[in-house]
């Protein structure tokens, strides 16, 4: 590692490690869901449940993870928990990626969205 080709120099393994750690946590649908919602702002669980389609306790369990990764913190509001991104880079990654599929998908001929969509 470490080689230096053109301006570049390989990351090392350790960062590659963590990198692959951090695209491995936002791998589930669910939590690149919930990334989603609180790089557009702050939000509490049950909000962020309700947005994203998920029961209270699982939503609860992949905050803990994100949390747990640093991607995402939380503060006490009276009652509430209020959860919102930790890291502002990885809102880019995480807008960048979403916002390219997304315009990708819109591209696709319905042929072949059939096709994705069936698992060929």
């Amino acid at each position: 590692m470490g080689e230096d080709i053109g301006n570049f120099t390989d990351p090392s393994d350790g960062v590659l490690t963590e990198a692959a750690a951090v695209f491995g946590l936002l791998a589930s649908p669910a939590r690149l869901h919930l990334m989603w919602a609180l790089s557009q702002g702050e939000s509490d669980v049950t909000c962020l449940a309700d947005r994203v389609g998920g029961a209270l306790p699982a939503v609860s369990q992949h905050l803990a993870k994100l949390k747990l990764a640093g991607l995402v913190r939380s503060r006490r509001e009276g009652r509430r928990q209020i959860y919102y991104v930790d890291d502002p880079d990885i809102v880019t990654v995480v807008r960048v990626a979403v916002g390219q599929l997304t315009a990708r998908s819109h591209q696709v001929p319905a042929p072949l969205r059939r096709l994705r969509e069936a698992g060929v």
